[in-house]
């Protein structure tokens, strides 16, 4: 039986009175692609932390390829991609990967390293030169050298720009493909939605959602129908499967868990002008799992 590359059971961890991460588990088999979604302040951060043996877990067991997270770290079975960390500045970038090849057994060639990260030619640039988005290319090559099992990526993508991103997810499916443990955090949700097989998003601490963007969006996020209204419209709110409703101009949007008998509904009420329909994005599902509640 195959070990998970990710387990984590019943963990808890508090700053003070903040309760960050609340009894959660969580087990990722080995060779998956993860979204690990959640607002901020959701414990993402801190669950990060204690997988990579960062931060200790205040209760709960945290495991990586079922070793303790700092032995599997030790071992080069896990490298991490932190959003922001200062690099050693006055070196270049062949020398900083280098002598972070050094402190591991069986490294990548410097070659290899570059061109997964899309840095191919750029081993002599200095490191305090590099832009934004060239540092934190140089942090997931950091992250790439010891030839990880699983790879950690925390908002990787944050400091790049369209193309930079696309190139950078070229290169993550390649990693895929040879069965490498991707978990990656992040704030656009077209990338989860892309490149993640699976997404898991955490609020307060929790699980709110585990499974296939597919399967969160139709169990949890609302289609919108919308159409052209005028008059009084708020008897559209009482219409099968509508749960919200929202005026924008002539426009009235429909928030509806059944579209179908919503759609039905309409067509009988003679109340079908300029309709559109349009599917639920992982977005709506991740606003509708995450809201707070109101008082």
């Amino acid at each position: 039986m195959e070990i998970d590359a990710v387990s984590l059971t019943a963990v808890t961890k508090s700053f003070g009175a903040v309760r960050a991460v609340d009894g959660l588990t969580l087990a990722i088999p080995q060779g998956r692609t993860v979204a690990l979604l959640g607002p901020n302040g959701a414990g993402k951060s801190t669950t990060i932390g204690m997988l990579l043996g960062l931060v200790p877990p205040d209760s709960g067991k945290v495991a990586l390829f079922g070793l303790d997270p700092a032995q599997a770290v030790r071992q080069s079975l896990a490298g991490a991609m932190p959003q922001e960390g200062g690099l050693i500045p006055r070196v270049t970038v062949g020398e900083l990967l280098t002598f972070v090849a050094g402190t591991y057994r069986a490294p990548l060639p410097l070659g290899q390293v570059l061109a997964l990260a899309q840095m191919t030619g750029m081993d002599n640039r200095r490191v305090d030169r590099l832009s934004g988005g060239q540092a934190q290319r140089v942090r997931f090559a950091m992250a790439l050298v010891g030839d990880p099992g699983l790879i950690v990526l925390d908002e990787p993508t944050a400091a790049l720009d369209v193309e930079a991103r696309r190139q950078f997810w070229s290169g993550m499916r390649t990693l895929a493909g040879r069965g490498k443990t991707i978990l990656f955090s992040t704030h656009y949700l077209d990338e989860a939605d892309e490149q993640a097989d699976r997404v898991v998003v955490i609020d307060r601490g929790r699980v709110v959602a585990d499974g296939t963007s597919a399967e969160i969006k139709k169990v949890v996020a609302l289609t919108t129908v919308s159409l052209t209204a005028s008059g009084e419209v708020s008897w559209l709110g009482g219409l099968p499967g509508v749960r919200r409703l929202e005026v924008r101009g002539d426009r009235v949007q429909l928030r509806s868990d059944d579209p179908d008998a919503t759609v039905m509904a309409l067509a009988r009420a003679g109340a079908v002008r300029d309709l559109e329909v349009t599917p639920a994005d992982l977005e709506d599902a991740f606003v509708a799992l995450t809201a707070k509640e109101t008082v």
